[in-house]
């Protein structure tokens, strides 16, 4: 049998943060009450005129800037024409000719490996209204018009669905990175158009391109790839039905795709440059500005933390998840807790105790320095592990910081005043002695049991067993 690969290549929209929409003064955010936030412009009104959301330009270019496009030296902006329901204006301000930025790309980590995604552009425009389809009629839902919209363009670059959710997810943790956007896929701020056609060991395409428009959650553009390559693959090799350049959309209820409609080469959309809009000069010292302001981005970190910190990937996946964790993370490091140390009482105890309360690190209590508190008492031998586990509970309980309870609960290290009251313990319980010299070895546990009896638990451990296997012969 012929051996086939499938070929992706993925558009992703995602809103972007702002007060204000992209063209017009309307308030951006999200809303269960529909038509709250809309203004005359996001309405298409008789007389509006667009005006330039400074902020998002800048967005745009930080995100261009990120995947080491060629960033354009002018903004400006087209209108894409066409009619539908939930575009009041019978055309898109969006970006053709120039867009913000092109030829670029963007590492990923997909199975263990460094992958590569290519970017044939990122252009800036504003978002549709929301249809809402009804048993006997369909809603409109103006709050989404003119929200502030990014479009990646990826080359077809993707072998498999494994190595497009991959790249998505490090796009969606960029965006929230950098604050661009919160790139939240429960409230439709990320959206996918998928184009998945099949290739032979040549990279020559065998099956027409199919593009799947607005799948929105990384589990349905997982399904769409899985079920379009597995369509393609029955076309083709069991001729199941004739392949054509199609537009579909995924059916969620069903798990299928359903065919929109057939889509020849290029639609002709009549792109003309905006009139309203007067290009925007992208000087060289805006690009400087906007870059240098870029923090470090998750797949750094990542590597950073594997790399110099010898954390384990699963580990260091953990951390990255999330910027404020891997932000809490990095300042642990700063004031001088040992990495696997910080790493393990973060990943584990800190995230366990943020699940359970369900609040995010910023409404911690147990700040980085308090942490320190009871990494260094735990390291110095002054709390046992059990110890230290019982204070960070406490601590975080009682709004108390660790160092109130490290004393009270401070491990005995001293050797001298150890060795005196074991042997003390040792002179007192002389048949034990002897019983255990003549074999009876588990008789060990009641001396640690007696040392521990004497001391309130307060002995240290380690230290104990040391010195009661040198003095027990």
């Amino acid at each position: 049998m012929e051996n086939l690969h499938v070929v992706i290549g993925l558009e992703m929209h995602c809103e972007l943060k702002s007060n204000s929409k992209v063209f017009s003064f309307g308030k951006n955010a999200y809303s269960d009450d529909a038509n709250t936030n809309v203004s005359p412009v996001d309405m298409a009104f008789p007389g509006i005129l667009p005006v330039v959301n400074k902020k998002s330009v800048e967005q745009a270019i930080e995100m261009a800037s990120i995947l080491h496009c060629d960033i354009a030296n002018t903004m400006i902006f087209d209108r894409k024409n066409y009619y539908y329901p939930d575009l009041p204006k019978g055309y898109q301000i969006t970006q053709c000719e120039r867009p913000v930025g092109i030829n670029g790309y963007l590492e990923y980590d997909s199975n263990g490996e460094t992958k590569k995604a290519i970017i044939h552009d990122i252009h800036l425009e504003e978002d549709s209204a929301a249809l809402d389809h009804l048993p006997k009629c369909s809603t409109i839902d103006y709050n989404r018009a003119g929200v502030p919209l990014l479009e990646v363009v990826t080359e077809p670059c993707f072998n498999s669905a494994e190595d497009a959710i991959a790249y998505l997810e490090n796009m969606i943790k960029i965006y929230q990175y950098t604050n661009i956007s919160d790139a939240d896929t429960k409230r439709g701020q990320v959206r996918c158009d998928v184009n998945i056609s099949l290739a032979n060991e040549n990279g020559e395409y065998v099956t027409p391109r199919t593009e799947v428009k607005n799948v929105n959650s990384l589990g349905n553009i997982y399904n769409t790839i899985k079920i379009e390559e597995e369509r393609h693959r029955n076309a083709y090799f069991n001729h199941t039905e004739e392949l054509v350049q199609e537009t579909r959309r995924y059916d969620e209820e069903t798990n299928t795709t359903i065919r929109m409609r057939t889509k020849v080469d290029a639609i002709d959309y009549k792109y003309f440059v905006e009139p309203n809009i007067p290009p925007y000069v992208i000087s060289e010292e805006l690009k400087s500005k906007i870059a240098s302001e870029i923090p470090m981005l998750p797949l750094e970190r990542k590597h950073k933390y594997m790399e110099e910190y010898k954390l384990s990937e699963v580990d260091a996946n953990t951390l990255i998840k999330n910027r404020e964790i891997s932000d809490y993370y990095n300042k642990c490091i700063e004031i001088g807790i040992d990495p696997i140390t910080a790493s393990n009482w973060v990943s584990v105890n800190i995230l366990g105790e943020l699940n359970k309360s369900n609040i995010s690190i910023k409404d911690f209590y147990l700040k980085e320095e308090y942490l320190k508190q009871i990494t260094d008492a735990l390291t110095s031998g002054k709390i046992s592990s059990k110890q230290a586990k019982e204070i960070f509970a406490k601590s975080i309980e009682e709004k108390k910081e660790p160092k109130n309870y490290i004393e009270e609960n401070s491990q005995i290290s001293d050797e001298a005043t150890l060795r005196e009251l074991i042997t003390t313990i040792i002179s007192n319980n002389q048949a034990q002695k002897e019983a255990y010299l003549n074999g009876k070895t588990n008789l060990f546990d009641y001396f640690v049991g007696q040392v521990m009896k004497e001391t309130r638990g307060k002995a240290n451990p380690v230290l104990t067993k040391e010195l009661l296997s040198e003095l027990l012969k």
